[in-house]
């Protein structure tokens, strides 16, 4: 083998704080790969003549030419490969699960004791490196002429937004909150995603020409059929799934219950790694989460670094937790603790209507269900109270009726999701396109980042074809 390559099995680790002090602030978690981490990391690639790493990636980055960029020491090269493919490198190089996706597919990987290569490290070390060094803007395309609209200013609305502008589409996207980005912004902890990151991306987008519009929200401010009257060709529904579900059992609504997507919604708002911020949550001292994906850890992590005391409630193993695996080290690491393998029956309040505790059933593996998964099964007499005064409901999210009440012949499934096409994200009305959670329920940004791919790339076809 030529001695450019570094067979080494295990790939570079990514430097991150001392969990002692992150679990004191709110600072990024991830440090990021230095130029000589990246450098050695990249020479682990071994440039494979037909690279499943590809294949694996939702938005099909041309992932060997990038690496192979990083080591020529081009790293706005390897950027300008990135970013024709994604309009989010800094935000895909942070968030998204490559353990289960580009890195899945990678040779080296394979066998035991291997570890593929640190695609998403190097991703996003090429990103960090062209936000910090680069001063040229994107430059807006010549207009074509034709106006698309965007509903929803998420993962999947600004790829869409950013794929059509660069074909020299006058998009508009249309967001019902305060700052562009969805879950981005209001959902994922600072510690994990940096909001300035987010900035960066959305101001890109703008130099692109895409006009962002806030606090308008569609079905209220304005319907789709009133976007087709001024003028728009095309709509992209990408408005997300912020629709929180609950347990249904006693006690869920007293104070002091959330659901993950308010108390997430508000940490992010109050800016808590800043000193001299006014909080809109509470200060709790014992908190339980209950659930086990990325979006309950990143709620109990936001809690003990307000300076709870944090318990992860869920009903099966660590082992099945769809949460990152990364994630769940970093928590276990902060010092969080996991009550496994235990299911909230009821939440009990005070004399104030206050929670002051929940209580809680152990849980056993039974037979196989039909995914072949154990199914849990409550112990019969394991009950016990856990004292509390916080608890935080991180069971997933369905998207907000609003649009589909107010939008005529637009279909949705038993779950309120949106009825599109896969592959190009056409939905029951002509003219209207849908992807990300809105379609899918709440899955993961690169997902999402996909289907706004795909649907732009639709988008552009049936404006053509309607135009010939």
């Amino acid at each position: 083998m030529p001695a450019k390559f570094n067979m080494r099995p295990d790939k570079n680790k990514m430097p991150s704080q001392d969990p002692k002090e992150r679990a004191k602030n709110f600072k990024e978690v991830a440090l990021g790969y230095t130029e000589e981490l990246a450098l050695d990391e990249a020479n682990r690639c071994l440039h494979c003549p037909k690279p499943l790493c590809v294949e694996g990636c939702p938005v099909s980055i041309d992932i060997p030419n990038f690496i192979a960029k990083i080591k020529e020491k081009d790293y706005e090269g390897a950027y300008q490969i990135i970013h024709k493919s994604s309009s989010l490198p800094a935000v895909c190089g942070r968030v998204c699960p490559q353990e289960s996706q580009c890195e899945s597919k990678c040779v080296r990987g394979k066998g035991p004791n291997r570890e593929p290569v640190g695609i998403g490290r190097l991703e996003r070390f090429v990103a960090d490196w062209h936000m910090n060094n680069s001063t040229e803007k994107a430059v807006k395309p010549q207009s074509n002429g034709h106006k698309i609209a965007i509903v929803g200013a998420g993962p999947s609305g600004l790829t869409c937004a950013g794929d059509l502008a660069k074909l020299g589409y006058e998009v508009s996207v249309f967001e019902a909150l305060h700052k562009a980005g969805g879950v981005l912004v209001y959902g994922i902890p600072e510690f994990r995603l940096p909001k300035v990151i987010v900035q960066k991306e959305v101001e890109n987008l703008i130099d692109l020409g895409v006009k962002v519009y806030t606090d308008t929200v569609i079905g209220r401010t304005i319907t789709i059929d009133e976007l087709f009257e001024q003028g728009f060709e095309a709509v992209f529904v990408g408005s997300g799934a912020g629709l929180p579900k609950f347990m249904g059992i006693k006690g869920e609504n007293l104070n002091g219950v959330y659901s993950a997507n308010e108390f997430l919604t508000r940490t992010n708002l109050m800016k808590a790694y800043t000193e001299d911020s006014e909080t809109p949550i509470a200060h709790s001292k014992v908190v339980a989460v209950v659930g086990g994906g990325n979006v309950a850890m990143d709620a109990a992590r936001c809690a003990l670094r307000l300076g709870a005391e944090v318990h992860i409630i869920y009903r099966r193993d660590i082992e099945e937790m769809p949460a990152r695996k990364e994630e769940i080290h970093h928590a276990q690491e902060e010092g969080i603790i996991f009550d496994t393998l235990n299911n909230p029956v009821e939440v009990l309040g005070d004399e104030n209507g206050h929670v002051c505790g929940v209580k809680v059933i152990k849980m056993q593996l039974g037979e196989p269900d039909a995914s072949g998964r154990r199914r849990p099964v409550p112990v019969e007499g394991s009950e016990y109270v856990l004292p509390i005064d916080c608890l935080i409901m991180a069971l997933g999210t369905s998207p907000n009726p609003l649009i589909k009440k107010t939008t005529k012949g637009l279909e949705t499934n038993d779950h309120g999701c949106i009825i599109a096409k896969e592959e190009t994200g056409e939905t029951s009305r002509v003219g209207v396109y849908a992807g990300g959670d809105a379609v899918t329920g709440a899955a993961t940004v690169i997902l999402a980042m996909g289907a706004g791919k795909k649907a732009a790339k639709a988008i552009d076809e049936y404006i053509k074809s309607k135009n010939k």
